[in-house]
């Protein structure tokens, strides 16, 4: 296993699913984990804890994504917890309900502002960080940033209009950060497939109907990244 001993990493909605099982990859790989919650204090504070009963660092912060200051605020306290930062996990994200025909723009905004504009304030706090540590002599480490997307990006999810188009979004942004951020921040994206739903959810098996697959097919031929994203249910 690579090892992050020495590095400090934030991970947005750490406290659950696929973000709290990133932040205890990093913890497990030796880094300094910020847990960033919402609501899910218990929850963060149970992935800190594991963190920590194995040897490692974590700590935990609560923070409301929804408006640029409080993106500033988050970044500058998981900053001043841990010293440093050189892994941002853009992982936190809402997840709504939302169809084209009933779409309000407060329901755009309200997933742009979490699921897009909130990782681009984090990333150029966190290449800022990056670039003002290497111009002061700092470590020759370059920052990363993995933004977490999601495999409806080349899909057509008819049941969350607002939420897929955010996470666009983030996809092309995330395109766009990889440039200007470089060479001293790299960015990649992940986009997972199907995976287990949120609490409250229905689970949806692979084969969940015929109409979904045909949707797959027609939506087979959109552009989309260079490599696309797993369709696997694994």
């Amino acid at each position: 296993m690579l090892s992050l001993e020495g590095r400090a990493a934030l991970v947005t909605g750490g406290a659950k699913r696929i973000g709290r099982a990133i932040a205890l990859a990093l913890g497990r790989a030796g880094a300094e984990v910020v847990v960033h919650y919402r609501n899910s204090a218990g929850e963060a504070e149970e992935v800190a804890a594991a963190i920590r009963n194995a040897g490692g660092t974590a700590t935990t912060l609560a923070g409301d994504l929804a408006e640029a200051q409080g993106c500033v605020a988050l970044f500058e306290r998981a900053l001043s917890q841990a010293g440093r930062m050189d892994i941002l996990v853009n992982s936190a994200s809402l997840f709504e309900e939302s169809r084209l025909g009933s779409l309000t723009e407060a329901e755009v905004i309200r997933q742009l502002e979490v699921n897009t504009l909130a990782p681009l304030e984090l990333s150029r706090r966190f290449a800022a960080h990056v670039r003002s540590r290497a111009g002061n002599g700092g470590p020759a480490w370059k920052g990363s940033i993995v933004n977490l997307l999601d495999s409806r990006i080349v899909d057509y999810d008819r049941s969350h209009l607002a939420y897929a188009l955010s996470k666009r979004a983030l996809f092309s942004l995330g395109r766009m950060m990889a440039i200007e951020f470089a060479p001293e921040v790299r960015v990649n994206a992940v986009a997972p497939g199907l995976i287990l739903p949120p609490a409250g959810k229905d689970r949806i098996p692979c084969d969940r109907s015929a109409r979904w697959r045909r949707s797959r097919r027609a939506c087979s031929s959109w552009p989309g990244p260079s490599s696309s994203p797993a369709r696997s249910c694994s």
